[in-house]
């Protein structure tokens, strides 16, 4: 039994999954919606692509069909975030407020764990297989195939996008202990978010710093998208690796520092 603990949170995910899908599939017409505008929004950033390059060759040194990879990994990430995180951690927010949190601490397994994973908006996955159609279209504009070393480093560096940017909701999200309006995040992350569809490369060195450790953005979308277009260095995916493994044992820490303010439903 105790060698199956560290799946646990993938078995509870895929549980949640499930029950998800079936409420979900209740409402098929949310499919179309979500369709639509998912449609809405890759319309609109090709047509601020095009229209950046029918004056320029290249933005920074980097072409159209590698920006087109930078898009395709913005809604890929922007897919997983509306499906997993972000509700989550609304979620979360709304039972701190409430007082309702006493729910998920009373429950065997780890809170941080059912926390995370416990709401899933299946229906968003339609922008993760939109982000994945134009990754593969954009992959093809560049004229060559992506090897199986490639393919695994962007994995990686997905799989730590994704995980600092988990964690930085999580730890924005576990101020509602301390601040009970907090919901406020969820537009301004939203906001920020949108830079994303850049790679931080072309900002000022300012904003480059601010993009890649105050709000991860860089970690999330451009270093994945530099793995595919033969960008990324070891040196850069080692500091991902780095940053990613310091902001997740920080965040446990601050979880646990949190939970000893939330005084539940009874106080």
């Amino acid at each position: 039994m105790a060698g199956r603990e560290p799946l646990r949170p993938f078995v509870l995910a895929a549980r949640f999954f499930r029950i998800g899908a079936l409420n979900e599939l209740q409402y098929r017409a949310n499919f179309a919606i979500q369709v639509f505008q998912s449609a809405i929004a890759l319309g609109t950033g090709l047509a601020v692509l095009a229209l950046v390059f029918s004056q320029t060759t290249a933005l920074n040194g980097w072409s159209e069909p590698e920006l087109l990879v930078v898009m395709g990994v913005h809604i890929l990430m922007g897919g997983l975030i509306g499906m997993v995180i972000q509700p989550n951690m609304v979620r979360l927010m709304e039972d701190i407020r409430r007082g309702s949190l006493d729910f998920v601490l009373t429950k065997p397994d780890d809170a941080q764990v059912l926390v995370s994973v416990r709401d899933i908006q299946v229906w968003q996955a339609v922008d993760g297989l939109t982000g994945a159609i134009v990754i593969v279209f954009a992959v093809a504009q560049l004229g060559g195939a992506v090897g199986l070393g490639q393919a695994l480093l962007f994995g990686l560096a997905f799989v730590l996008g994704g995980l600092t940017i988990y964690c930085f909701w999580l730890i924005l999200t576990v101020g509602a202990f301390w601040v009970v309006r907090i919901d406020q995040i969820v537009e301004l992350f939203e906001g920020v978010y949108q830079s994303g569809r850049w790679p931080v490369t072309i900002y000022p060195g300012w904003l480059q710093v601010s993009l890649t450790f105050l709000v991860p953005i860089a970690f999330a979308v451009t270093v994945p998208a530099q793995a595919l277009t033969g960008r990324l260095t070891l040196g850069t995916l080692a500091l991902a690796a780095g940053f990613a493994i310091g902001l997740m044992a920080f965040t446990r820490w601050w979880w646990r520092f949190g939970l000893r303010r939330y005084s539940g439903a009874s106080a």
